[in-house]
């Protein structure tokens, strides 16, 4: 297509334990004689996080980068009304998400794109399955898909199939599993993808599906593998529960017409399956509140019938008093159960279906959530679903979660009557209520969700955790629920050696795949979890999650991927962030100034890395007046600020509680004030770093540094040449130029001296500060250096003329604030300590007003110590 030719496309897929690994290999070239703009779409499930993208071109990868999420609303709305925006990920449909990407391909050069994402495949209706959307959109010569599955519990069932698939294409599928292994294949060739005989358009556009299920000699499958376990629980040929069932319905003007036709079609196939004894009412709610009777009624032939007639004549009118309609019905469910008129051993639900926002009644929504949890205690699950665009899908979703139950888009289209009945296929036959499953809590820690209300035929219940020890190699298990006819109760144990074979299939599985199906899970628990959570809970979920996201390096809604591509004048950074449910999150790119900053101290020795392009680190520092330079490698480019406080002043420059490492600085002025001058210049003349866990304090000043470990206290001068090495410490001090210090485990600093002319009527002897290997130190680090440890992210926009001909001005996006910033320059005095080389940055005014957490005398402390 125009030039470009897409040669090769692969997706090899491996699944071991329901945990998928997916990685999609595209190949194009430009075959024309000009440079050509290479398009990269892939559709993949709501539910995977990507782990990984790259490009490779003549020869050189540019690979994506995971990072924590900083970019602001603001900043995407500046990028588009300047045309700006390339949207990678966006949701693209009912179950997928779109990953875009383009790049500029010389003339008769080729360009590979690689894209890896990861999903635990949940298991509905009694099948595992695997969706994968195909659409080249062009005829490929070498197109190829893979999957191989490998279940420790063996196969027993696997299918595959496309919504594309033709007669011919059909027997291109090849299929097989045995034991524990399955495989399946679709390669078809050039012609078999052809639309017709002499057609050029490809007949690959559709969904490929897998489906597969595992043998269950017994109702569980616990895997133990390198200190991590998964515990699988499905039961079959229990008993079916009763179900108490109530149908909060909205019926306000909104739904008139196609919506609540759909919804009445539901409900009448709905009243078809429900079984002899379950119980069940509606309830309708617009501006009013209706029920079909007053209290719950089993589900005989003739109130069936009499339902039916209800449903048909229902209507859609008024205003949207949801909370009438759910409190409603939540009182006519408790009023069952306080009366005894069901059964003690069935399954509640209410399934509550609306397409608007509350505007009649109580409309505070924050009123209604405290209200619903107040009356249904956690004794049964609500399901909300929500119909068509202008439902507010996070308050659906927030309520449901805080009564254990989930939340359902329906999406508007024709076969929105089989959205409904779908859903209530999923719940309507309970097993099991009340489920747990007890691990030695002194033998486990992390472990996911292990309670769950109830349990549905075709389902299953997975839980994870991690091993305290982590060379344990086996587990006991207590389970326990609530059955139809008696309560559940039995142990189940596991040795490591029972999986152990796992790691023999080596064609067949991928790294530590217990541990990411681990994270995997751990991660989608704790977002639901931080939907509904408020304050401090929800900030320790929040920082939790984006722990592990960075860990694993997943794409979860708390974290980008950051996708350099070259171009012919400039690189092009562009982030790529998960869409949240209900809305698409715009993504952006800046062209920027190119500024990388690879100095490093020659005289350091081994102790000192190189930065390097592949695998950048953050370096920070601060030296001069006091100058704060802050490399932001992924944007090859730098911020600055200064601090300007009186001398006397200790700044807190780095505080790290969990390694127990503090940075104070105190500052020191000229020898005299310049009276004429409305700033007074001032340096760091000492340093106080110290490491709780170790005991150690150093005491830098430009004429001797002070090692005091315990109560044993060591002086050495700058005149010394020192290696010293004890109790976690590692101090190294060339002469008259630095020192380089790394104290136990955490970070490494060097000291730089900046000696001037005894004589010199005005100026003083003063130190600066450069950090390494700033990665070793905790998340939770902070201090006006500290704080930058962590990954930034910037936008610059508007560069225009400043008061300074050779300093522009720009607006800076940083942290939800707009900065009006400068382009100039700041010593870095790493590679040349006399003086010094000039950085380019964008300098942030006010003390760093905007760009530090709080102001700057937030961060005074009273002493180094």
């Amino acid at each position: 297509v125009n030039g470009i030719e897409i040669y090769s496309m692969k997706i090899d897929s491996k699944i071991t334990s329901r945990f998928a690994h997916n990685v999609i290999t595209s190949r194009a070239a430009n075959r024309g004689n000009v440079s050509r703009e290479v398009f990269f779409d892939v559709e993949l499930p709501k539910t995977a996080f990507i782990t990984n993208f790259s490009m490779t071109i003549d020869g050189v990868t540019y690979p994506g980068t995971i990072k924590e999420k900083e970019a602001a609303k603001k900043q995407y709305e500046k990028a588009v009304s300047r045309g700006q925006t390339a949207g990678l990920v966006k949701a693209s449909g009912r179950k997928t998400e779109k990953f875009s990407v383009s790049v500029n391909v010389k003339a008769a050069s080729k360009v590979t794109f690689e894209l890896t994402y990861e999903e635990l495949l949940k298991r509905r209706f009694g099948k595992y399955e695997m969706f994968i959307k195909v659409k080249p959109k062009q005829l490929v010569k070498d197109f190829e898909m893979e999957v191989n599955i490998f279940e420790p519990q063996g196969i027993t069932e696997l299918e595959a199939e496309g919504t594309f698939i033709t007669n011919e294409l059909q027997n291109t599928i090849k299929k097989s599993f045995s034991e524990k292994k399955g495989h399946i294949s679709f390669k078809p060739t050039l012609d078999q993808q052809r639309t017709c005989a002499s057609c050029s358009q490809s007949a690959l556009d559709g969904d490929f599906t897998v489906r597969y299920d595992v043998k269950r000699i017994t109702p569980d499958n616990l895997q133990i593998v390198n200190g991590y376990f998964v515990h699988f629980f499905a039961p079959a040929n229990l008993p079916k529960l009763p179900k108490n069932i109530i149908f909060v319905i909205d019926t306000s003007g909104s739904m008139y017409g196609r919506a609540i036709e759909q919804t009445k079609e539901a409900l009448l196939k709905i009243l078809d399956d429900i079984k002899g004894d379950d119980f069940f009412n509606f309830i309708l709610f617009n501006s009013d509140v209706s029920t079909w009777k007053e209290t719950l009624l089993k589900a005989t032939p003739e109130n069936l019938d009499e339902a039916r007639k209800f449903v048909q004549n229902i209507g859609a009118s008024g205003l949207t008093n949801l909370h009438g309609g759910l409190m409603r019905g939540i009182d006519i469910l408790n009023a069952a159960h306080e009366g005894n008129l069901v059964s003690k051993r069935s399954a509640s639900i209410i399934i509550m279906l609306t397409d608007g926002n509350p505007n009649r009644g109580v409309s505070d929504i924050q009123t209604i959530e405290a209200d619903v949890k107040n009356g249904i205690r956690g004794r049964y699950p609500l399901y909300n679903l929500g119909f068509g665009p202008d439902v507010d899908y996070g308050f659906l979703e927030r309520m449901a979660l805080e009564n254990k139950g989930l939340a359902r888009r329906i999406y508007p289209d024709s076969d929105a009557a089989l959205q409904l009945q779908g859903f209530y296929d999923e719940v309507s036959n309970p097993m099991l209520t009340d489920v747990e499953l007890n691990y030695p809590e002194n033998e486990i820690s992390d472990l996911t969700m292990n309670s769950f209300k109830h349990f549905y035929d075709g389902s299953e219940i997975v839980v994870a955790g991690r091993f305290v020890d982590s060379n344990q190699n086996h587990l006991t298990v207590d389970v326990r629920g609530e059955g139809a006819d008696d309560a559940l109760s039995y142990t189940t144990q596991q040795d490591a050696e029972q999986t152990a074979q796992a790691f023999q299939e080596q064609g067949y599985i991928f790294g530590e795949y217990i541990e990411r199906l681990w994270a995997y899970l751990t991660i989608e628990q704790l977002l639901e979890r931080r939907i509904a959570a408020t304050g401090e809970e929800k900030e320790n979920l929040t920082a939790e999650a984006l722990a592990l996201s960075l860990k694993y390096k997943f794409v979860t809604p708390l974290t980008s991927m950051v996708v350099t591509k070259p171009e012919e004048n400039d690189n092009e950074d562009m982030i790529a962030d998960k869409p949240t449910e209900g809305r698409d999150i715009a993504c952006t790119f800046s062209i920027l100034m190119l500024v990388f900053l690879t100095s490093f101290f020659p005289s350091a020795g081994s102790q000192i890395h190189h930065t390097s392009v592949s695998q950048p680190t953050w370096h920070t520092s601060v030296d001069g007046d006091p100058h704060f330079i802050i490399s932001v490698p992924q944007k090859r480019d730098a911020i600055c600020f200064n601090i300007n406080e009186n001398p006397g002043t200790v700044l807190n420059l780095i505080n790290d509680p969990v390694t127990g490492i503090t940075v104070n600085g105190e500052l020191i002025g000229d020898k005299r004030p310049n009276s004429d001058a409305k700033i007074q210049n001032s340096y760091f003349g000492k340093l106080g770093i110290a490491n709780k866990q170790l005991d150690l304090k150093l005491t830098v000043t430009p004429k001797n540094i002070t090692v005091q470990n315990g109560n044993e206290k060591t002086v050495f001068t700058w005149l010394d040449s020192v290696t010293l090495q004890q109790a976690g410490l590692t101090l190294i001090i060339n002469r008259k130029k630095n020192l380089v210090l790394s104290m136990g485990s955490g970070a490494s600093f060097v000291v730089v001296l900046h000696q001037v002319w005894k004589k010199h009527p005005l100026h003083q002897d003063f130190l600066g500060l450069y950090t390494l290997e700033e990665d070793k130190l905790s998340e939770q680090t902070h201090g006006l250096l500290g704080q930058f440890f962590h990954p930034i992210d910037f936008t610059i926009l508007e560069i225009h003329p400043g008061s300074d001909p050779k300093k522009p001005d720009a607006t800076m996006v940083v942290k939800n604030n707009e900065l009006i910033v400068t382009r100039g320059w700041q010593k870095d005095y790493r590679r040349d300590p006399k003086h010094g080389v000039d950085i380019p940055c964008w300098f942030v005014h006010d003390n760093g007003a905007g760009l530090i957490d709080g102001v700057h005398t937030d961060y005074i402390v009273s002493s180094l110590f």
